[in-house]
């Protein structure tokens, strides 16, 4: 299996690092640009209470988009599917993650689904808490059990970095605000969302996420409950379907697996009762997902018939 399979694991970490020259790291982000496009970590776990990992899998990266599958996982426990899915829809999109058109063409004027911008802006609405410091206390508090580490926080340079320049973030929130999809202020609302998606991880932690997921909300050898089980299919479902920004259907054929990317270059994989995979590589496609992390994942995917279909 998998997990056991170290020099397996380092070969096609090795070769999927040759990819890393033909990506670049994410700009629009000023705070992102530091990161060196010729990293690839990666870590997996489950099967077995070790974790394997190749490359700095210790380092760590904001998580970004993958944010909003932990957001969508807290705001469906805190009031329940018909309430979220009121105000967010289910359906993939071939548009670009932070794309408005959507809004304005169809009725009513609701975000397609929660791994869009625009759709996880109005789940992140949803959190309860009375202020930004509450909500964010309350998200950190559930990756950090997630992942069983409580030190793990959020990189105020990166939200700061990243609510700068949020301007069509702020346009997308103005627009559902106008149409009642969300009720909050703007700028608070985007307070929150920026220092959620600057909350940093590993890979070895992000495995250990995608493993809650792909295990029906369940930790590893234990019965303890993290995420009901209808919400964690909820997760994987959207993970498969929209994951991958609008790469997702290639993806689907691809790779085959429920998976979550970020701008930061990371990657989340939930394997249905079996692993949870992290990546970390930032040089990035022109989809936004990390160029080596897919070419990796399709390589695992194959040798390991990791496909869910």
């Amino acid at each position: 299996m998998i997990c056991e399979d170290q020099l397996v694991i380092n070969k096609f970490v090795k070769e999927a690092s040759k990819y890393t020259k033909l990506g670049e790291v994410a700009d629009y982000i000023p705070a992102l640009k530091t990161a060196d496009p010729d990293t690839l970590s990666f870590a997996v776990f489950g099967e077995t209470s070790s974790c394997l990992c190749a490359g700095d899998s210790n380092e760590t990266f904001t998580l970004q988009s993958i944010s909003k599958v932990i957001t969508l996982a807290l705001a469906l426990m805190d009031n329940g599917v018909e309430k979220v899915f009121s105000k967010v829809g289910m359906e993939p999109t071939g548009d670009p993650f932070n794309s408005m058109i959507k809004l304005e063409t169809h009725s009513p004027s609701k975000p397609l689904n929660p791994m869009i911008n625009a759709g996880a802006l109005a789940v992140s609405s949803m959190i309860k808490g009375e202020n930004v410091d509450e909500k964010l206390s309350r998200l950190l508090r559930f990756v950090q059990d997630l992942a069983e580490d409580s030190t793990i926080t959020f990189n105020d340079m990166v939200a700061q970095s990243e609510f700068d320049t949020a301007n069509l973030n702020r346009s997308l929130c103005y627009f559902m605000k106008q149409h009642g999809v969300i009720d909050d202020d703007v700028n608070t609302l985007l307070e929150f969302y920026t220092k959620q998606c600057a909350i940093e991880v590993s890979c070895s932690q992000l495995a250990k996420i995608g493993f809650i997921i792909a295990n029906e909300g369940k930790k590893l050898n234990s019965n303890e409950q993290l995420i009901p089980t209808h919400i964690s299919k909820i997760l994987k479902t959207f993970m498969v379907t929209c994951g991958m920004y609008n790469a997702s259907g290639e993806f689907a054929i691809r790779v085959g697996i429920p998976a979550k990317s970020g701008v930061s270059g990371g990657i989340m994989v939930s394997v249905p009762n079996r692993i949870g995979i992290g990546i970390y590589g930032p040089a990035l496609d022109e989809r936004g997902n990390s160029i080596a992390g897919m070419h990796l994942l399709e390589a695992l995917s194959n040798h390991y018939n990791l496909s869910i279909f």
